[in-house]
């Protein structure tokens, strides 16, 4: 939708078809993403390529660049898809993380386990989000049963940290090394899915800067074109520590397609098509709530509960099944204040389950 605003055409590919870009591209190819032949083919067609979501194969990745502008580039989609490569990153450019250790064997895992102590939670490296692929190590738990369940599968092991609260901050560099930053949000999950965003986030001034400045630095250190997500942890103690990389436009920052001057979706396209990037002040504190497939499980929503409340904006992405756990939309309120904008986005939320009145 940015790209068209902005006059360009769009072709995607992906594995599925009718797929919610596929639904408005002008031209949607249907092929696996390691059909290296089709993603040239996909490539030659376009000026740039860019990803909405970063398990794309560094292969498919590399060969679109044989053949057109790939932004952001590949080495930043692979130490950002890949958590060892992402932590040995973060660590070389002294950025704060969690204490971790790389696990690749089973004497790796006993290692990490002593080193880092317990409570710790152990992540796959590849493959993970919205809680997948990871698993909590209390200390009653059996390390080796737990990796078990991960499928052996090379992880790393972080010391757990009692938090405040998560935020993540959006940012993005242009082609010219100019950068730009929304200002941090405040995110609550449920069962490790994002649940509620809030702007502005309640942080004091000086965490706020340094997660912006931690942004910058790995902007740069990535020579990134395009929009990043960083989730951040900080601790009940202070500490301000990178949680994991986002190499694309990221669902905390949806808010701002209602919220901000300038949507991350406009900001990825200016970015990644060598614009000057834009403004992004918040116009209004503003609230964010997911909109699961399990609001399916008794029949449709009732929309029009929901959007009568005037303030609410309803996006749904255009998913053809719902599925619990599934992201198929979300509500955005603005409001005077952080909290009645909270409220009243909660509220539309409950809405969507009282049912239709019969006609």
């Amino acid at each position: 939708m940015a790209a068209r605003r902005l006059g360009y055409r769009v072709h995607t590919l992906a594995p599925e078809h009718d797929t919610p870009t596929g639904q408005i591209a002008d031209v949607e190819i249907v092929a696996p993403y390691d059909d290296l032949d089709q993603v040239r083919a996909f490539a030659r067609a376009v000026d740039v390529v860019t990803f909405e979501f970063e398990n794309v194969p560094a292969a498919a990745v590399a060969a679109a660049a044989e053949e057109a502008l790939v932004r952001p580039n590949g080495a930043a989609l692979e130490v950002a898809q890949h958590r060892i490569r992402e932590k040995r990153f973060l660590a070389s450019h002294g950025l704060p993380v969690a204490p971790y250790f790389e696990v690749h064997s089973e004497a790796d895992l006993l290692e990490g386990v002593a080193r880092i102590g317990r409570p710790a939670v152990l992540k796959t490296a590849a493959l993970g989000y919205d809680g997948k692929g990871q698993v909590a190590l209390g200390p009653d738990t059996d390390p080796v049963a737990a990796w078990e369940q991960l499928g052996r599968a090379e992880c790393v092991l972080e010391s757990f940290i009692d938090l405040a609260r998560e935020i993540s901050v959006i940012g993005a560099r242009g082609v010219d090394g100019s950068t730009s930053f929304f200002e941090p949000f405040d995110n609550t999950h449920r069962h490790h899915i994002l649940d509620v965003t809030l702007a502005p986030a309640d942080i004091p001034a000086n965490v706020a800067f340094d997660a912006i400045e931690v942004t910058r630095e790995v902007l740069e250190g990535l020579d990134y074109v395009g929009i990043l997500c960083i989730e951040f942890f900080v601790a009940k103690d202070g500490r301000l520590l990178v949680n994991e990389l986002a190499p694309r436009p990221h669902n905390s920052g949806h808010l701002t397609f209602d919220a901000c001057r300038t949507s991350q979706f406009e900001q990825q396209l200016r970015a990644i098509c060598g614009y000057p990037l834009g403004a992004t002040d918040l116009l209004q504190p503003a609230a964010m709530v997911n909109l699961l497939g399990d609001l399916w499980a008794n029949g449709e929503p009732n929309w029009a509960a929901a959007l009568a409340m005037p303030d609410v904006k309803l996006h749904l992405y255009g998913k053809t099944s719902a599925r619990p756990g599934r992201k198929m939309g979300h509500l955005t309120v603005m409001a005077p204040t952080v909290a009645q904008a909270r409220e009243r986005a909660l509220a539309a939320r409950e809405l969507l389950l009282s049912r239709a009145p019969t006609r």
